[in-house]
Parts: C-alpha cells; structure tokens; sequence
C-alpha cells in the first residue's frame, strides 16, 4: 500500500461533526480538546454544536483542522507511514501538520489568525462562488480573461475536478459570467453557499495579515511528500507556498493527478465530509482505493481495512 492522505477544506463542516468520535476515541477527544486550549474555546460547545458559529470562517477552520488532525492521531496506530498527503485550501494545513513540517499547536495558532483574517476580508469585500460543471476549462478561463479586460472583478478560484470549476468575484460580475458561460454553451452552474471569494484577489488584505503572521514562523521539512493544491506539485517552499494561497487559486484535480502519477494507490480522507472523495472518482482510476472518515461507522471500517492490510503484509 502507498498510501495517501486528502485533508478536507472548508466547506464540509456541518453540525454535530466528530461528535460520535469525541465520545468514544480517547485520542480524537485528546485533540480537540488540546486545540480548545490554544484557541481559548470550547470547540465543541462554540462551534461543533452551534448552527451559526459553524458557518462562520474564522470557526470552521480551526474546527476543521483540528478534527482532521483527531482522525489523523487516532488512526496512527495502525496506519503505515504515509506515502504522500494533499489537501484542499484550508486542508494544506492538516496535511503539512501530519507530516511534520509544522506542530500542531504551531497550526491551530496560524489557523485561528488565518481563518479571522479571511473572514474580515470576506466581510469587507462580499463575493460570489459558482461551480461550472464543464470539461472545456480553457474556455471557462478564457471568458474569465475577457471580462477582467473589460474591468470585471471575476476570477477562475478552484479547479476541483476536470469538469468542475468554480469562479468568484464581485456578485454582479459573477452575475455577468455566468450570462456569458452561458451563451458560450455551459448548462450546468451550481451557486456556492458562500459569503467571500475565496482564492481570488478579493481577499487580498487577508494574504497581505497571513504575510506579517508568518514572517517569524519556521517550518520543518516535510517527513513525506506534501503535495499543493496552489502549484500542483509538491511543495517546496512551504511559507511562500502558503501566502500565495489564500489568493491564488486552487488546483487540487491537478495536483491528485501528480500524487497518483508518483505511486499513491490508496486514499483517505479525513475530515467533515467525502467531498474530495468524489472529487477524487471523478480524477483517478478505479484502480486506485478510495477511503473516507468523517463518523464513528467509518473510522471503524477504515482502521478494520488498515489491520487486515497489516495481516496481510506480515
């Protein structure tokens, strides 16, 4: 097995998250309760459990990454060393966690400050996201370009899957987008649940606090092979990486395609949801093993795969 490691994004949370982990894994409980320590909140009773806070930025990261990183630790004993790790936006944080090139306290303090900084930014400066289910993505890009010629504030922000785009802007420029994609042949747009344009330059005086943040920040250098969803490769220079991430976009279908291409033939996600999951069936061959653990029920189908694969190594 050369395993894989996906660690979720924003946008997968949802109430009740981990709850049934919390409860019966001591070492999931030990993780989030440690990052209730350095945020200076309970994180399940402010966030986990509350239908508002959950959906705010400067919550759902911290919360995000800390539950991804319980999973992460409560699976390690019976989990091969990872050959690779990747995660989407937010996610890059959980996987550079788990593989070393920064503590978890050193990632949960940078989270917190990164998810407050995104949120004024957000609030500052509202935006718009549409995902466009579309295989032609140079032409996406290209109507993106000619509208930014003509002063439009629209932007290519996630490349999810090879036919899944998802831009942001200005709400009325998006608006002006999604008329042209449109007229240029695009049937299908789905509306994000969104209030900011993440990974695009709207969010550029949130970039500009990550980089006065992280002037002082050191990094390791990764144990395994952390792959990018900012370049597409692995990464080299991890704070230059991450403070062109928050407005640039994200291109996790390639960067999935690079990790698989490099050996990786199973995967696991980790975290809220199976969004990257069914990125990934939409990405990679059917050769490559697809996992995911969000709840109780499949942390234990997960950890029971990870022991017969031991057996069956012995």
């Amino acid at each position: 097995m050369k395993l894989g490691l996906l660690m979720s994004g924003q946008g997968a949370q949802q109430v009740g998250m981990g709850a049934d982990l919390y409860a019966n894994l001591p070492e999931y409980q030990e993780t989030i309760d440690r990052a209730s320590e350095l945020l200076g909140y309970d994180v399940m009773a402010t966030i986990v459990n509350s239908e508002d806070n959950i959906k705010q930025t400067k919550y759902t990261q911290p919360a995000i990454l800390a539950m991804s990183m319980g999973i992460y630790n409560a699976l390690s004993d019976v989990m091969p060393k990872p050959a690779a790790a990747l995660g989407l936006s937010l996610g890059e944080y959980s996987a550079l966690t788990a593989a070393g090139a920064m503590m978890f306290e050193q990632a949960m303090r940078i989270i917190k400050d990164r998810g407050a900084y995104m949120q004024a930014a957000g609030d500052a400066n509202p935006g718009k996201m549409v995902a466009v289910m579309k295989d032609e993505q140079d032409m996406v890009v290209a109507t993106l370009e000619k509208l930014q010629a003509a002063g439009k504030r629209v932007y290519p922000a996630n490349f999810n899957t090879f036919n899944q785009l998802v831009i942001g802007g200005i709400e009325a420029d998006v608006n002006d987008a999604m008329a042209a994609l449109t007229e240029a042949g695009v049937s299908r747009m789905v509306e994000l649940p969104v209030s900011g344009a993440f990974h695009t330059p709207l969010l550029q005086t949130a970039a500009d606090q990550l980089a006065v943040r992280l002037t002082d920040e050191t990094f390791n250098t990764p144990e395994f092979a952390v792959y990018s969803n900012t370049t597409g490769q692995k990464f080299v220079d991890v704070k230059a990486t991450l403070l062109q991430q928050i407005t640039s976009p994200t291109y996790f279908a390639q960067a999935l395609q690079a990790m698989v291409d490099d050996g990786v033939d199973t995967l696991i996600e980790f975290g809220p949801s199976d969004t990257l999951m069914k990125f990934a069936k939409k990405i990679v061959g059917k050769d490559v093993k697809r996992y995911c653990v969000k709840d109780l029920a499949s942390f234990n189908e997960v950890r029971d795969m990870l022991i017969a694969e031991q057996e069956t190594v012995q």
